[in-house]
């Protein structure tokens, strides 16, 4: 069957059978369609997950156009089919292919996935298979693709070692491209597929786990990790792009044809976050902080808009409200855009940071909801945490809100977090009802009408790279109860309470703690039939459990184990900049509550201004 065949045979018989065929169709506004001739790289840019969640994703836009501007470089879109688009493709003998040209991705030279969150794993095993493709690294022959993965989730690269080739550790836009020129040059050389890794491994940044022997102890702990080789590196040290200034962003953005969940602009003010979240990988992997000019980020948004015809802003960083010139920012956006009703939407607001000026200026064409982030319910727990936020700033900022015209409020808990106790469950209520009073202190007259008051609680996943990677989790029954404690304390008040299923959490646990053993347990559920494990429609908690039983790997030993200081962890050999010495010091003072300040109040010592040289914070 030929090209022109199966792109007719998707077209008329399948994506009429199948839920939102707009997911498969492509050609969407801004996509960018490219002839072969003079191309020397085909990129397949795979998302794990449906369309709606990929095409939300800001690190996609960015790469997915970045390649592309590279004139002999062709990055295409792939997304995980829906449960009823495999379906259909298996039954016809449809292999994965790329959105652009519809061609099936087996035979580009990259297939790179982004992970995002754990539970999509077993998705990338899913879309390798239907692609035609090994699940196994090593199973992988000369002519078929190399599978890249970066993202935050692969600074622990073990749980997927088997699986990806090598791994782009750290910020992606000058990384990807001399993976890239390496390719090039290893192309026309005539060497072997091993010889292309070796070559990679030499780039700061990358890791490619086949070089790399792990060794365990009697009681299964990893005992070393070591290069097979004198010039793989040691230790491989994440990438960053050291200033914003005129770093690479997109002018264009492509336009779905249908709704996805971040549906508007997304405006990188800043990356990184100085304030010591200890259960925040993010804040600790994604360090140091970096600013966009003001004068550029008005310069990029005008072109965004005019290419895109969106009607929405969205700022995005780790911690919005933490840019330094935030105010000035929204001013100089709502003067230019207010009269053409352009919106901004503020995510990822922080309670001790937020002014009435600031939620006066963005509402001014309409009115989002505003999320807020206490995280814990006492003060205590919010000093474990160091957080460092008061239920006084909370109180403050929902107060300025509701009187200014905002019924719609969202505030982020969490559950399960080291040294937590029923009481700090009930401060989470108590917090809540605090929020309710101080809506209904506002007059009658002058109080927002339908209040829409969500609370919404997860569960505490302890991640690699924090001060808590030490820290068991808590077990699923123990995490209900908490969640029932919770729902009861606020069954009759006026607020929804959500929260994650404790089995994916748990799940989460294993997977973002696990070492190369997981590996075959990952397999063998996804051949169990596990997919779409985010999704609660399709989590298969059995199937997990039977996947660990036939592999005779134990969860518990990931999940509930409290690690000892000197344990070797299984991403130890990776270097995000942060220091095993600072995590040690946060993780000894979060269990006497005591706070440590924003770095950029005054240097915390963590580690990472000697990531390059010269230094790098602010």
């Amino acid at each position: 069957m030929t090209n022109d065949n199966i792109k007719e045979m998707i077209y008329e018989d399948i994506l009429p059978k199948v839920e939102k065929p707009g997911r498969y169709v492509g050609n969407e506004w801004n996509s960018i369609h490219k002839g072969l001739d003079g191309i020397d790289i085909r990129f397949a840019f795979c998302f794990p997950d449906v369309y709606e969640v990929g095409m939300s994703h800001l690190g996609l836009k960015i790469l997915y156009h970045l390649l592309n501007d590279q004139k002999d470089i062709y990055c295409e879109r792939v997304f995980a089919p829906w449960p009823d688009m495999e379906k259909e493709m298996r039954d016809n003998n449809v292999k994965l292919f790329a959105l652009e040209s519809r061609d099936y991705i087996d035979s580009f030279d990259f297939i790179g996935f982004t992970l995002q969150y754990e539970m999509s794993y077993t998705n990338i095993v899913n879309m390798l298979d239907l692609a035609g493709l090994p699940i196994r690294s090593k199973d992988r022959v000369e002519g078929q693709p190399f599978v890249i993965a970066g993202g935050p989730c692969a600074y622990n690269p073990e749980p997927l070692a088997d699986v990806i080739d090598l791994f782009a550790l750290g910020e992606g836009e000058e990384l990807l491209l001399e993976i890239m020129d390496t390719y090039k040059i290893w192309k026309v050389s005539g060497k072997n597929r091993q010889e292309f890794l070796r070559m990679a491994a030499k780039i700061r940044g990358v890791y490619v786990p086949s070089l790399y022997e792990v060794e365990y102890n009697a009681d299964n702990t990893i005992s070393k990790v070591t290069p097979k080789y004198d010039d793989v590196p040691k230790t491989v040290s994440k990438r960053i792009v050291k200033s914003l200034k005129n770093a690479y962003f997109p002018e264009k953005i492509i336009v779905p044809y249908i709704e996805v969940v971040h549906d508007r602009i997304m405006l990188e003010i800043f990356r990184g976050c100085t304030r010591g979240c200890r259960f925040c990988q993010a804040g600790m992997v994604y360090r140091p902080v970096r600013e966009r000019e003001i004068d550029e980020l008005v310069e990029i948004a005008d072109k965004l808009l005019a290419s895109s015809g969106y009607e929405e802003i969205s700022l995005s960083s780790l911690s919005t409200s933490d840019y330094s010139r935030l105010q000035e920012l929204v001013e100089k956006l709502m003067s230019k855009y207010e009269s053409k009703r352009v919106a901004l939407s503020l995510p990822s607001l922080r309670i001790d940071s937020f002014s009435l000026k600031l939620i006066e200026e963005v509402q001014k064409v309409r009115k989002s909801g505003l999320t807020f982030a206490p995280e814990a319910g006492t003060q205590r727990m919010r000093d474990v945490i160091n957080k460092g936020v008061t239920e006084e700033d909370l109180i403050k900022s929902v107060g300025a809100a509701f009187e200014t015209g905002y019924n719609g409020i969202k505030l982020y808990f969490m559950i399960g977090l080291p040294t937590e106790t029923l009481e700090d469950i009930q401060g989470i209520a108590d917090l809540a009802c605090k929020v309710l009073d101080r809506y209904y202190e506002v007059p009658r007259d002058q109080r927002p009408k339908n209040l829409n008051f969500n609370v919404a609680a997860s569960s505490f996943v302890p991640k690699a790279f924090t001060p808590f990677q030490w820290e068991p989790q808590d077990r699923p029954e123990l995490l209900i109860e908490k969640q029932k404690h919770l729902r009861a304390a606020l069954k009759k008040k006026q607020v929804k309470v959500n929260w994650h299923e404790p089995y994916v959490s748990y799940m989460e646990a294993v997977f973002a703690r696990g070492d190369r053993r997981v590996n075959e347990v990952l397999i063998k559920a996804w051949e169990l039939g596990c997919k779409f494990d985010g999704w609660d429609e399709h989590f298969k908690f059995k199937g997990w459990m039977d996947a660990f039983e036939e592999c005779g790997v134990d969860p518990e030993f990931y999940a509930y184990r409290r690690r000892e200081m000197e344990e070797v962890l299984p991403w130890d050999h990776i270097d995000v900049g942060i220091t095993k010495k600072f995590l040690q010091s946060e993780y000894k003072k979060a269990l006497n509550a005591d706070l440590t300040t924003d770095c950029r109040t005054v240097c915390t010592g963590c580690g990472i201004s000697q990531l390059e040289e010269g230094g790098v914070c602010i």
